[in-house]
């Protein structure tokens, strides 16, 4: 298990840069001679001769850079014909560009960055002449310059994942408790939990009671960092509902976090507000609320979109009772929305399952549709007298199957028990 610090060495090391990050301009300085408007073509010649890495010469005058001589461009005209006599001794300007890029030292790279791409192709060509304070200082490379960006990026790359990667192992965390309890509680039960984006959109909550346990599972508005966020946005209403209401009724729950989303959001119909009204969130969760009353074997479901399946140990066929068509938080939710409460009889051996649309909606097979619920029921009546574990292998080999070469589409979640 992972600790803060071990996890953000381990992270370090593994991401950061094998170079010194540069931030400013001046890290990218090449002290390079200058010529001056005095110095012939010439002298300009015999200098790109000795130093054949020599792309360019600055030309300044009074110490303050004036042009830029571009080495391929002088070595191509001075290889015409006659060029050498007509040329030879006249100043160095004749082959001068005369709006070369310059950039004070203190520049940031970023900046240099968006000067660079500006100056099109010739600054990617000549590179720039870096000054202080106006007068010469030296020049730099535009390779330098990408690789210093490329640098920069990759360490802000480090530093995000590095705190997804963290708040990953905060979002499991927060998941324990009802693991836990889960595994006391259900002799045979399987829990699929699989974030697109190392964070998830989806949760799960349990508690065991006396008298029997609340099992929920809900989908938030999105995934990554902004699903992972609406978890706990979802988790602390969640409680608050559980605090004042009663943990034997889903239907009411789902009605006190839904409440508890719009008041603290203000997420109401907007539809018919100004055209020029500040922003405001719209997002909410659809989930499966589930309360079984172990000592009269009944179970009592409340469902935002998401269905549960339940097969009892009489019957050949897995049963999907839809939840309301309602989410829970969003503006068009109204305030008083109320869900309903659907109550089974639970016999030994029932099956119940509850899936995020991460499952029903995956893209796969040779047409590039949805997985569906079809296959879902399939697939947990095939396998029913399997023991949990063993049925969520199966399930998720066919899953991973059908979606094939095609990308997640969505966090995936789901829960099934034997009661």
């Amino acid at each position: 298990m992972y600790t803060q610090d071990n996890l953000a060495q381990a992270i370090a090391a593994s991401l950061a840069p094998q170079r010194p990050l540069i931030q400013r301009t001046d890290g990218l300085l090449i002290p390079t001679r200058a010529v001056s408007s005095t110095d012939s073509n010439g002298d300009v010649f015999h200098l790109f001769e000795e130093k054949p890495d020599l792309t360019g010469l600055p030309v300044i005058e009074a110490g303050q850079p004036i042009g830029m001589i571009n080495r391929n461009i002088f070595m191509q005209s001075f290889a015409r014909p006659f060029h050498r006599e007509i040329y030879w001794q006249k100043s160095c300007i004749a082959f001068m560009d005369k709006a070369p890029l310059i950039v004070e030292r203190d520049t940031s790279i970023q900046d240099l960055s968006f000067k660079v791409i500006a100056g099109g192709e010739k600054a990617l060509a000549d590179g720039f002449i870096i000054t202080e304070q106006g007068l010469y200082a030296g020049v730099g490379r535009a390779a330098d310059m990408l690789q210093a960006v490329a640098d920069l990026q990759a360490e802000k790359n480090r530093l995000v994942m590095e705190s997804i990667d963290y708040g990953s192992v905060i979002q499991n965390s927060l998941g324990r408790a009802s693991r836990e309890s889960m595994r006391r509680t259900l002799v045979d039960h399987f829990l699929i939990w699989e974030p697109r984006d190392v964070v998830s959109g989806d949760f799960y909550y349990f508690h065991a009671y006396a008298d029997g346990f609340l099992v929920i599972l809900f989908d938030c508005t999105g995934h990554g960092v902004p699903g992972a966020f609406m978890t706990l946005i979802m988790s602390a209403f969640l409680q608050s509902a559980l605090n004042e209401g009663d943990h034997r009724d889903p239907g009411a729950l789902i009605a006190a976090v839904n409440r508890h989303v719009k008041q603290a959001m203000g997420q109401i119909d907007h539809s018919h507000g100004e055209a020029d009204a500040e922003p405001v969130s719209d997002d909410g969760m659809d989930a499966a609320f589930c309360w079984v009353d172990t000592q009269q074997r009944k179970l009592t479901y409340a469902g935002a979109h998401l269905p549960l399946f339940i097969r009892r140990p009489d019957e050949t066929d897995v049963v999907m009772v839809e939840g309301d068509r309602a989410g829970v938080g969003y503006a068009t939710t109204p305030m008083d929305q109320r869900w309903r409460n659907h109550e089974f009889d639970l016999p030994e051996g029932s099956c119940v399952y509850f899936f995020t649309d991460g499952v029903t909606d995956q893209l796969g097979g040779k047409k590039g549709i949805a997985f569906g619920k079809r296959r879902i029921r399939e697939s947990l009546q095939q396998n029913a007298a399997l023991p949990m574990p063993e049925q969520r292998s199966a399930l998720m080999q066919t899953f991973n199957a059908y979606q094939g070469h095609h990308a997640r589409k969505d966090d995936v979640a789901a829960i099934g028990f034997r009661i």
